[in-house]
Parts: structure tokens; sequence; C-alpha cells
């Protein structure tokens, strides 16, 4: 047993990342020697490649506001490990998450002698969120999907509702190297008679997201970007939606796409007496939601941790969109086992100069490779990205974008935050 949360992090963050299998045995089994805490967890499923950070963390703006008890469940943590399971907004105590792992520790190593096998990490967090949110008195519970959907380890919970952000190419090497493939990973987390949400934007998947939904009797809303209008980057970012005008303080073209996956689902809650949720709240819920390291702004200096090809497209998008008077720096770095060469590829397209880095990370790339790896007339290697960060302060004129992975963001954030309020 672990005397210190610090003690108890460092073993749960030890313990074996993928197991021989998989699948839902070891979840489906360890739930039911659990007593089966995930049954009654009064759930919003989130799946997609990217936006499920996003749009849990303005769901969760918005039912705060409207008075709701909200838990949630997100990975991978960008400042500290205990915001992967939050209660109101606040991440899970010290001494909470000391109690719980102090739980499973024993717990484990009794299913690996019974069953002589691992369970993994990933449940492992998994299993502790539904031992924390079953003590608490909850309304709602937001849980991000981990991996694809079908044999991610959340997947054993009963929803009211599953939304799916969208479809990218990421993880091919588990989820399968198509869209339609990925896609029908993700749709594993649609149930019998469950409403399905969902801003896909592929529109020949549209067949295929039609058939899962109306094989499992589940209401289908598909929100498309011809919906969203008016898009303004003032103050804050600013569109129109099923004729209502919002505010977000988050950045982006993406996020009015993530913001109107989650109005669809507020106006289908309050229809169905799922909740009760003003305009106001709506509203405000929207316009306070924050999260951390995706175009997150910090003076001149930008952070993002567009890690896939489908991350990369909505940053660019973005970018440009939001910055076309200015100079565009960028930082970038990524993980060994990501496509870098066409994320490079496409941040090469918007920057006026590329400086290529790595960190002290087992899976991240070496700053060499990275700078073989694209084609710039103003590209450099920089061998520390503090150092880099200090030297590459933007101008007036300029932006630094700093970018690649959530690793990355999620390592030099805190110097960031310094940097700026000198």
């Amino acid at each position: 047993m672990f005397q210190t949360s610090k003690d108890a992090i460092a073993w749960i963050e030890g313990v074996r990342r993928f197991g021989e299998k998989y699948d839902l045995s070891r979840m489906e089994k360890a739930c039911e020697l659990l007593g089966h805490p995930e049954k009654d967890l009064p759930v919003v499923h989130i799946a997609g490649t990217n936006g499920k950070g996003s749009t849990v963390s303005f769901l969760k703006s918005i039912l705060l506001e409207a008075n709701y008890k909200v838990g949630t469940f997100t990975s991978p943590y960008v400042v500290r490990f205990n915001e992967r399971i939050s209660y109101n907004g606040l991440d899970i105590s010290d001494e909470d998450l000391l109690k719980y792992i102090n739980i499973l520790y024993p717990f484990q190593q009794k299913y690996y002698e019974d069953y002589h096998d691992v369970i993994t990490f990933f449940e492992l967090i998994t299993l502790l969120s539904f031992l924390y949110f079953r003590d608490l008195d909850l309304d709602f519970v937001l849980y991000e999907v981990g991996l694809g959907g079908k044999l991610d380890a959340t997947n054993v919970v009963s929803p009211m509702l599953t939304a799916i952000t969208s479809i990218s190419y990421d993880h091919i090497h588990v989820l399968g190297d198509s869209l339609e493939e990925i896609a029908m990973n993700k749709l594993g987390i649609v149930k019998d008679k469950v409403p399905l949400f969902t801003t896909i934007t592929q529109e020949e998947l549209y067949p295929l997201v039609e058939q899962v939904a109306k094989s499992h009797d589940a209401h289908l809303r598909i929100i498309k970007a011809s919906e969203i209008e008016d898009v303004n980057f003032l103050e804050y970012t600013e569109f129109t939606f099923e004729e209502d005008t919002y505010q977000l303080s988050l950045q982006g073209i993406h996020q009015t796409k993530n913001a109107s996956l989650v109005i669809a689902i507020v106006h289908y809650m309050n229809a169905h007496k799922m909740a009760s949720i003003s305009t106001k709240d709506l509203k405000e819920g929207l316009k306070k939601a924050f999260w951390p390291g995706r175009l997150e702004r910090f003076g001149r200096i930008i952070l993002d941790g567009a890690h896939n090809i489908g991350g990369a497209e909505s940053l660019k998008e973005s970018i440009v969109s939001m910055y076309k008077d200015k100079k565009i720096k960028v930082l970038f770095t990524s993980m060994a086992d990501k496509d870098y060469k066409n994320i490079l590829r496409l941040a090469s397209s918007y920057a006026d100069s590329l400086y290529l880095t790595e960190i002290d990370y087992p899976r991240c790339e070496k700053k060499e490779i990275l700078y073989e790896a694209i084609d710039h007339p103003n590209k450099h290697m920089v061998s520390s990205p503090l150092k880099a960060l200090e030297e590459l302060n933007p101008k007036e004129d300029e932006i630094l974008l700093i970018t690649g992975s959530l690793y990355f963001i999620s390592y030099i954030r805190t110097y960031v935050e310094q940097l700026t309020n000198i």
C-alpha cells in the first residue's frame, strides 16, 4: 500500500500500457469483481479522432453553469495527472487518488494471480474513475474514449447519449488503415436505443453511420459544417448555429464544430427531459469553457497539441484564418510513431520559419530525422526547446506556434506561462 499520492501515481504510470489481448475481457471481468461500479453512472460517451476533450469541456461547462453535478474522464493530461478525472470542474484530489489506487493495487495483483493477465494502465485509470464516480452523487458523467471506441476500456459503460466528433487517420496499427475501418471502430460505442450525435465531415461515411445507428434503433443527428455560419474571430470566436449566435473563449474554426455538437446535444437533452438548461446557461457555459493545449494563447505564443492529420488540418485552417497579417514561427516535435512527415508538410505550408526540436521522452523522434523529413527554405534544428522558446520570443508582427505533440505541450506549457508572466 502507498503512503503518498506521488508514489501511488508512480506505480500506476509504471503499469504496462498494452495487454496481450486487445479486447474488453479484462474490463468486463474486473467490473464484475468490483461489483459493477460502471453500471448506473449517468454517462455521455464521447469518441472521435480529434475534438473529444474540447467537446467534454464545452458540455461540462454548460452543465456546471446549470448547477448540475458533473464528473469528467479525459486523457491524456496536459498539466498534472489528476486532470484525467474531475468532479464539478475540480481535479480529483491527491487524497482521493491515493485512496482509490490503494484499492486497485492489491486488486490488480490478485487479478494477475487468479487469471494470469495484467490489467493495463488505462484500464486501471478507467476502473479508478468508475469507483470514484460511483461514490459521488452525480447528475452526469462525461467519458472521453481513450483509443478508438469498440474495444476501448471505457466501452463497458451504459450511456444515456453518445457522440463522435471526427474521423481521421491516427493509431492505424490498432484502428485500421482506412477511414471506414476507423469509423467502424469508433461507432462501436453506439448502443441500442441510445442517441448518437456526430460532426463527422466525410459524406462518404454517412451511409455507414446511418446504417449502424439504424441497426441499434438509435436516434442520429449529423451536424454538418454548412449549418455553422457567420464565423468571426473577435475577442471571442463567434458563430451562428440553429439561428442563434454563440461566443467561445476557445479559439479556432474547429471549435465552432465541437460547440455546435454540444449545442445539439443540449437541445436534445432539454426536449427529452434529460436536463433543463436555459439559453443563458448554454451560452455562458460555452463562453467560459477552457481546454489547455488547444490553440491556447499566451500573448504572441500559441500552444496546440495537434498530433495527427485531422488535428494538423484543423490547426492550419485556424492559423491561416486568424493570423493572416502575422509571420508564423513554428517550433515542432513529434512522437516517432506519428505521421509527422505529413503533419510537417501541413505546418510548412504556412510557416515562415520552422524549428525542429525534441524532448527527453522515450517515444519522441530525433530532431535530425524531423529536419530531414521536410523541405522548407527556412528550417532549423534546435537542441533545447526551452532555449529556443527564449530565443524565438515573437515580435509584434509575429506568432510563435508550438505544436506537434500533446506530450510536447505538457512539457513546455509551464515554461511558456513563466515566460509570458515576466
